[in-house]
């Protein structure tokens, strides 16, 4: 219960990602691979067409997609390298 109340509060930080995801693939510190792999993470999560939850059940429906949104966000911070983590306070939302 306590990661997923941590993955709903990184989730609250949404506002942060565009700009570090920008950042993320614009970057010479971060390798090709893993640009690849954040890549291939977004790819997957649109293209994945199951639900855990059907959406048409209302806001539990979506918090299927919340988590695995969060999830791929997190899979994003604990790549990145620490600079760019402290650049947008990401420094410790993931790595405990």
């Amino acid at each position: 219960m306590k990661r997923i109340l941590r993955r709903l509060k990184f989730m609250l930080m949404f506002w942060k990602f565009f700009p570090f995801l920008l950042e993320f693939f614009r970057t010479p510190e971060v390798n090709h691979s893993k640009k690849i792999f954040g890549v291939v993470l977004i790819i997957a999560y649109f293209l994945f067409p199951f639900d855990l939850i059907p959406d048409f059940l209302g806001v539990i429906g979506i918090l299927d997609d919340v988590m695995l949104a969060a999830f791929v966000l997190e899979r994003f911070v604990k790549i990145a390298p620490p600079a760019l983590k402290k650049k947008y306070g990401l420094l410790d939302k993931v790595d405990k």
